[in-house]
């Protein structure tokens, strides 16, 4: 079932004081034994108050006795009734198995996506940017205005595929439609053939309880998805009212201007109107395999990733009206389930069937000594209601939901639920150097300038810059002219922006004079040897770029072309990135849980060398091409190689497959991985990483590859979101732990001990309110206190299980010796032996949920949270209330409510000896 909330305290207040109560000390006419199996004990009551008398006790030995209600011939109008009870299980019974195990159809064959042929694409392209721009009605130097863009908007709608609207009766329907609503409705009906009104109202009230929180909690997690969902929106740059603004790509209307560059997801469907040249990936919309180049005046479509290039387009479609009818989306929550998804659907799947076959034996047994089969089917009913996990799934994809909406309040978006699982496992951690160790905030050294002045050098590297690409070199670069105004004199007539292949920028420059001219910056070696430069200027460069490097710095080379395309080499411009103030702790940090820290630059070997010390990582930095020295393999790497990579703390000179090979490898050695990233060519390494992390700022693509996305620099921010992941887990696990021993227990029970003696311990009204008063606790356990694992934490369905039956088995044998208690010492009648076990079900099981929720002691340190002890607590005193004044069960003797106490306060020091006991032996034992 759902999770309960206090709603339910109040209703169950309201209808014990509006409901007819079964009389005191009276068993009900279905529990009363038939008179010629009747044995009075002679033996007088031996508890009685001035207030309570309990009478003498009827033995319930024999299996003949209690709930027989049925051996008197009843009559024929109630036989008719009775028997409409076997087409309504029959019809349960099927539904169950065919909602279960009904045949899936295959999924239809996928369709090609649409492509454009030739002549589509000429048509399209045979339009003119002019006549474009001249019908959406649009400046291309100024885009729209603010007014204009709401008023397209409104009338187009937003740029994203319409959700489909579900009403609120779609909604509710399926809380009154499935397996556990059918069992409670299936019981209901029982009861109303039955004319059994008590039982009738709390069953109903149950299912209409079960929905209505059920729908408040579907809610609140779908409340959590939207959350990341719009934090994790596609972003466009727009130009409105004459400045370049960053806007969600759902706001984008027909008309607006927009930028696309490197990495960057094509926002809606649009054409080139200015630029040289935009590779783009859109081979998941065409099929194309590899990437097409697009240049003037040529159609992008939505969904595609920009490869190589930028260029500015104006935008043609949008939303549904995009070539094809949609955009990308970042957050996928369908998918693969994880390996606790799994293994818990494995042991609720056990758990289902282990209670059916029980169920079964017992509806035989009973059958046999002739009971009502409408009594017994109703209380058949109620019990698997009570004790199946069923729900278990669904529980915890909702305590993912709402612990991934906390995880984004630590800046930390994740894009899969079921990343949260990997994420308390990761043991390694490849992080990014620039933005994520270091500041990100590169300031300019001083500058060796090659037969130019220092001034020279600076502008050059600065018009070989964009300011409004917001890129961290190009703004450090610029940041070092004297005078920023002294650019308004040039005039940018074309700008080729860095790649990872080339690694350099390169624009054309008109000055105020009329000439044209050539700059470039960008990898020093790569510089030099487009100038090919002669020997004493090379050694001279590497010379200054080593002894850069030595104390962290960063080098570009520029270099100018006047005429004929011949380039001169102008001087190195060092950039210094210092460390952020938090990483050298925050490493510190995630060693202490277990997790190794890998720094992962591109820089050469010097710096990395030099910046990792400083951090404690470690000097042993290994260069990716001696790594890789034919290149990434995809298969499997020898052993040899895996633990080259082990043992270095870090990679320089990485190239984006670099990255992708190094995580084959860990992953080949046995670890769970997280890669940091934030390109587009990062998108491998991120897919294939257990846990991809793009890191604040990343393009489209880096994120829509990702499995968590910062939007805080820093390490510091993905060892948070590891501790709470871990803490996440652990109360998931604590959840399983309990949910399983008490089926154990409810079921094994019940069943045995009708069985054994005869003797049914608990009244369906009774298993309907332990159902509800157990639930009420599970809610709180999303926010307990709990302790995060100092080392990894995996999923180990072997021994949740194993620690769930021990405790499982110890609340049966727990309560058994109470059921022998009460009748051969106390000489309890039937009616107050149900009362007094319905309480020990109560306080046993709560307790063990307090047990079950750390592996240490239960008096150790995290101690359960407000939240969890307030549901306990304010259970347990409406348990006790319910006993002592008799609603909805006859009236306990207080002394025997302080006994049943006291007794289960004993059983839980012996199971959590038994726990602490099963935890050391598994954990010891030889593998």
């Amino acid at each position: 079932m759902n999770r309960r909330s206090a709603i339910t305290i109040a209703f169950l207040l309201g209808f014990l004081a509006a409901s007819p109560v079964l009389a005191e000390g009276a068993p009900s006419a279905r529990s009363s034994p038939p008179e010629a199996t009747v044995q009075v004990s002679k033996t007088p009551t031996v508890v009685a108050t001035q207030s309570d008398t309990i009478p003498p006790t009827t033995s319930i030995r024999s299996p003949a006795t209690q709930i027989r209600s049925l051996h008197d011939r009843p009559s024929a109008p109630y036989r008719i009734v009775e028997w409409l009870g076997v087409p309504i299980l029959a019809l349960l019974i099927v539904a169950l198995l065919r909602r279960r195990y009904r045949h899936r159809p295959a999924p239809p064959a996928e369709k090609p996506a649409p492509t454009a042929s030739a002549d589509e694409a000429g048509a399209q392209n045979a339009v003119s940017v002019a006549d474009t721009l001249s019908q959406l009605g649009v400046d291309p130097a100024r885009g729209l205005s603010a007014g204009e863009a709401e008023k397209r908007l409104q009338a187009t709608g937003p740029n994203a595929l319409e959700d489909k609207h579900v009403t609120l009766l779609q909604r509710l329907f399926p809380y009154f439609w499935g397996p556990i609503p059918w069992m409670i409705e299936a019981a209901a009906l029982l009861s109303l053939l039955t004319a059994d009104w008590n039982d009738f109202m709390v069953i109903a009230a149950l299912l209409l309880i079960n929905a209505a929180i059920g729908f408040r909690e579907e809610a609140s997690a779908a409340d959590a998805l939207t959350a990341l969902k719009n934090q994790l929106a596609l972003k466009a740059r727009a130009l409105r009212d004459g400045q370049w603004r960053e806007i969600e790509a759902r706001v984008l209307a027909p008309g607006d201007v927009i930028r696309i560059r490197l990495g960057d997801i094509v926002p809606a469907d649009a054409r080139l109107i200015e630029g040289d040249y935009l590779s783009v990936d859109q081979s998941a919309l065409t099929g194309e395999s590899l990437p097409v180049n697009k240049k003037l005046g040529e159609a992008v479509y939505s969904g595609a990733v920009a490869k190589q290039g930028e260029m500015v387009a104006v935008v043609t479609a949008t939303g549904a009206n995009t070539f094809f009818g949609r955009t990308a989306k970042l957050v996928e929550t369908a998918g693969a389930k994880s390996h606790l998804q799994a293994s818990v659907l494995q042991i609720g799947n056990f758990l289902i069937f282990s209670a059916l076959a029980l169920i079964i034996v017992l509806t035989g047994i009973e059958l046999y000594w002739g009971t009502s089969f409408l009594d017994l089917l109703k209380m058949a009913l109620i019990l698997l209601v009570a004790s199946i996990p069923v729900a278990m799934p669904a529980v915890l994809s909702v305590t993912l939901a709402l612990g991934a909406l906390k995880l984004s309040k630590l800046k930390a978006i994740v894009s899969r639920m079921e990343a949260i699982e990997e994420l308390a496992g990761v043991d390694i951690l490849c992080s990014d150097k620039t933005g994520t160790l270091t500041q990100n905030k590169l300031t300019l050294g001083d500058v060796q300038p090659f037969g130019v002045t220092a001034q020279e050098l600076i502008l050059a590297g600065a018009l070989a810059s964009k300011a409004e690409n917001n890129d961290a070199i190009d703004l450090a670069v610029i940041g070092g002219l004297p005078d920023a105004q002294s650019l308004a004199t040039y005039q940018p007539v074309q700008f080729t922006p860095f790649d990872p292949v080339g690694k350099r920028t390169e624009a054309v420059i008109r000055d105020a004079q009329g000439h044209t001219f050539k700059v470039t910056k960008g990898a020093p070696q790569v510089v030099l040897q487009l100038c090919q430069a002669d020997s004493e200027t090379r050694d001279r460069a590497e010379r200054l770029v080593d002894e850069s490097a030595a104390k962290g710095f960063r080098t570009l080379g520029v270099a100018r072309a006047d005429e004929g395309d011949r380039w001169v080499f102008l001087g190195i411009l060092p950039l210094f990135d210092p460390p952020r103030e938090d990483s050298a702790e925050t490493i510190a940090q995630a060693r202490s849980y277990g997790i190794t820290v890998k720094m992962v630059t591109g820089d050469n070997l010097a710096i990395a060398q030099e910046i990792s010390g400083q951090l404690g990582i470690g000097e042993h930095i290994r260069s990716a091409d001696a790594l890789f020295p034919d290149g990434v393999a995809h298969g499997a790497l020898p052993a040899a190689a895996i633990r080259q990579i082990e043992d270095a703390d870090g990679f320089a000179q990485v190239f984006p497959e670099h990255k992708y090979g190094i995580v084959k490898a860990l992953q080949q050695g046995g670890h769970i991985v997280a890669m940091t990233g934030d390109g587009v060519n990062d998108a491998p390494a991120l897919k294939q990483a257990d846990m991809g992390i793009a890191v604040s700022g990343a393009t489209d693509a880096a994120r829509s590859a990702a499995a968590l996305v910062l939007t805080e620099p820093g390490l510091s921010v993905i060892t948070r979101a590891v501790e709470e992941s871990r803490r996440i887990f652990e109360r998931m696990t604590s959840y399983i732990t309990y949910r399983i021993a008490m089926s154990i227990d409810i079921m094994l029970f019940v069943v045995l001990s009708t069985l054994a003696f005869g003797f049914f311990p608990l009244t369906a009204i009774m298993l309907v309110a332990l159902a509800l008063l157990d639930d009420i606790p599970i809610m709180a356990i999303a926010y307990d206190n709990t302790e995060p694992n100092a080392k990894p934490v995996r999923w180990n369905p072997e021994r949740t299980f194993t620690v769930s039956v021990v405790l499982g088995l110890l609340a049966v044998t727990q309560s058994f010796i109470l059921l022998a208690f009460g009748q051969d010492v106390l000489h309890l009648d039937t009616a107050h032996l149900q009362t007094m076990l319905f309480l020990q079900l109560l306080v046993g099981g709560h307790l063990l949920l307090l047990l079950t929720r750390t592996r240490k002691g239960f008096w150790a340190r995290p101690y359960p949270s407000w939240p969890l002890l307030a549901a306990v607590i304010g259970t347990q005193i409406l348990g006790v209330l319910m006993c002592a004044f008799g609603w909805l069960a006859p009236t306990l003797p207080w002394h025997l409510i302080g006994w049943v106490w006291v007794y289960n306060l004993l059983w839980m020091v012996v199971q959590d000896g038994a726990k602490w006991a099963t935890y050391r032996l598994i954990e010891h034992r030889p593998a």
